[in-house]
């Protein structure tokens, strides 16, 4: 029997399955999901949708979408491997085409079948205002139809929300408006990032979080640079620090700082794209998964787990600022 078959060996314990594009060059999609989970303390699958030579955003592009049935198969090998034990979380992003949309939610359907409290976090890559929809335009209501419901938390921009949902979404009031169309079902949250541009103070941009009870305001300072991979960099930070044991205001507040000091170094590198926050992180996972502090299901841990520490504070205009519900 070879050493990988042997049953004194145990495998690989992965906290988070992170299905998303892969690039050979650039920061987005999995080239920033799993170093950003990683330096979280958090052990990461890789799944790619797509496999590009890089964003189609220059002027050559190599590759495409992945096979849905290769998709279907890395999963089921994950599962095979025996892998998924303590699997806490699933994040979905960009989708090469609507079939891969089928193949995940059924993937993810049996992982809560397994455990109710696994955490689902959907990033709908759909498009922004500048680009309008950038994907298979069938992949809107591949994500509605077959992702959402599955969902605790998604995150979209501006745009994407008012693609999902057929609202304008030009104040923070429409918005909360149209993010809670998709409170339904397992769905908890909705954190959106861009959020109405035309409500932004000097210098400034904001993420706005909606509950089911509770809106919050997160402004945080607007650096003047565009590059890919900021969204996959909000959503992959705010994942991860909500796993370490935050609520989920401080997650998102946290994740801003990361996506601010992203900008700032890639900024001052003068660099065609995005410079990921310097690793320093504390390592180690919180105690309970965020769906079982919900729920108030016990969840059951492999290894004893340190406790979360204490979080490193948000950049000047950071701090979130309660808004009224409407």
């Amino acid at each position: 029997m070879s050493a990988a078959h042997s049953p004194d060996l145990r495998p690989l314990a992965l906290d988070v399955v992170s299905v998303q594009s892969q690039v050979v060059y650039g920061r987005v999609g999995n080239a920033v999901a799993v170093p950003t989970l990683d330096a979280l303390g958090l052990a990461v699958a890789a799944v790619p949708t797509v496999v590009f030579s890089n964003t189609p955003h220059y002027p050559t592009l190599h590759g495409g979408a992945l096979p849905a049935g290769w998709v279907a198969g890395y999963l089921q090998d994950l599962s095979a491997r025996g892998a998924l034990a303590g699997l806490r979380a699933v994040l979905v992003g960009y989708l090469g085409d609507p079939r891969q949309a089928a193949v995940v939610a059924r993937w993810i359907r049996a992982r809560l079948d397994a455990c109710a409290a696994l955490c689902v976090v959907i990033d709908p890559v759909i498009g922004d205002h500048d680009h309008g929809v950038y994907v298979d335009p069938g992949l809107v209501e591949a994500y509605r139809r077959e992702l959402l419901p599955l969902a605790d938390g998604v995150t979209p921009n501006g745009f994407e929300l008012a693609q999902l949902t057929g609202r304008a979404v030009h104040d923070v009031d429409s918005l909360v408006a149209a993010a809670r169309l998709l409170l339904t079902g397992r769905t908890q949250w909705v954190a959106v990032t861009s959020a109405a541009p035309d409500t932004w103070a000097a210098h400034k941009t904001q993420v706005v979080l909606v509950t089911r009870t509770s809106v919050d305001v997160i402004a945080h300072p607007r650096v003047a640079i565009t590059p890919k991979g900021t969204g996959d960099l909000f959503c992959a930070a705010l994942t991860g620090h909500w796993l370490r044991g935050l609520g989920l205001v401080d997650a998102a507040t946290q994740a801003c700082r990361h996506v601010v000091e992203a900008l700032r170094r890639t900024e001052q590198a003068q660099c065609a794209e995005l410079l990921l926050p310097m690793s320093g992180h504390p390592r180690g996972d919180a105690a309970t998964s965020p769906r079982a502090r919900v729920t108030a299901a016990r969840w059951r841990h492999r290894q004893a787990r340190r406790p979360p520490q204490t979080p490193t504070p948000a950049p000047d205009g950071a701090r979130p600022s309660s808004y009224p519900t409407p």
